[in-house]
Order: structure tokens, then sequence, then C-alpha cells
């Protein structure tokens, strides 16, 4: 057995070793135990049978609502910016037919950024802050069994996934520039060329 230092460092990676089961990592026996509590265990299995019976064949979409049926879990909440508000919309209205779904946007309460000496957009005026863990707060007293992540900022994100009581899982990834699409910056060879000189 020897430490990971990285994947795609590694001399073995390229020759799948891992991929036939051979374990070249010291953290092999932890990852064991961390699917050892019923609800990681479940959710473990039931990612593996998503994959197995549906590969190349759902879309992001079809896999959650496929996905939350198997794990039985019938309460919904969607963590939005309030930028995708037209998306989230949709996405509520096709989950609604399967789920009870909660939305909460990003800028629920109305903080403002000046009581957190945050620098504004457009400095002449209110802003309200983004609120991730009230969003957070929102679908735990609602009694989500799952939260979905649409568009949230960065740093934003996190926080929202630190402070949820629910497992949390991602459907819009925000990007501002590319549509949506971050994968964009490195597709692009134009975009590459801003971030690597």
């Amino acid at each position: 057995m020897i430490d990971c230092n990285g994947c795609l460092s590694c001399t073995v990676y390229q020759g799948g070793e891992c991929l036939k089961g051979n374990d070249f990592s010291t953290t092999c026996e932890q990852s064991k135990e961390a699917y050892l509590d019923s609800e990681s265990a479940k959710i473990f299995k039931v990612a593996a049978e998503v994959e197995a019976e549906h590969y190349m064949e759902w879309n992001r979409l079809e896999e959650l609502i496929g996905f939350f049926q198997k794990m039985d879990w019938r309460r919904v909440g969607i963590a939005n910016c309030i930028g995708l508000a037209k998306e989230t919309d949709q996405l509520a209205r096709i989950l609604s037919r399967h789920f009870e779904v909660f939305t909460v946007c990003c800028k629920n309460s109305g903080i403002d950024k000046d009581d957190y000496a945050m620098p504004h957009i457009k400095p002449d005026r209110y802003e309200a802050s983004c609120n991730p863990a009230g969003q957070a707060f929102v679908l735990k007293d609602n009694r989500t069994d799952i939260n979905i992540i649409v568009g949230l900022c960065v740093g934003h994100d996190m926080l929202f996934n630190k402070h949820s009581h629910a497992p949390v899982t991602t459907f819009a990834v925000k990007d501002r520039v590319l549509a949506h699409n971050p994968l964009g910056a490195i597709y692009s060879g134009y975009c590459l060329r801003k971030v690597t000189g």
C-alpha cells in the first residue's frame, strides 16, 4: 500500500489498478467505514443502482427523480439563486409531479450587506445580501429529506452545504459568463488563455 498524493499524478492510475480493486491508498479502510451508517449506505447503494440501470440513458433531471424515488424521499427542498428563478420554477413544477417541493430564494430575510461590511455591486443603493444559511434553515423548518442547489454563488453554496440538515445535491452551477456551464472554461481555448496567461 502506498500513500495517495493525487490520482492524476499517480503512476498506477493510468494502469487502472484501483479500478481493478487493488488498494494503493491508506484511506481505503476509512472509506469503507464511511458507508456503514444506514443513510450513507443507502445513498451509496442507490447511486450504484441508478448508474447501472440507466447508464447513458437518463439525464441529470431524470436521475434526480429516480434517485429520490429509490431513496423514498418525499420532501424536496430547492435553494436557488434569484438569477435562476425561472429555471427553478420550471424545475419545481416538474418535481412537484412526484414530490412535495419547497423553494427558498437566496435573498430570503433581506439581510443588509452593510450589516456585515460587504462590498456592493452598485455602491449608491441598498443591497440585500444572499443568505445561504437562512436558506438551509428555511428548508430545515420544512423538514425536507433532500436539498437541491440551483445556481448559488461560489462560497454561498459552501455555506448552504455546511448548514443544511439534509443531504445536498446540485442541479445547476452558477457561471454568469458561460451560461451556467463552468466546463465551458475548460473546453474553450479563449477562456483557458485568460486563466493560464
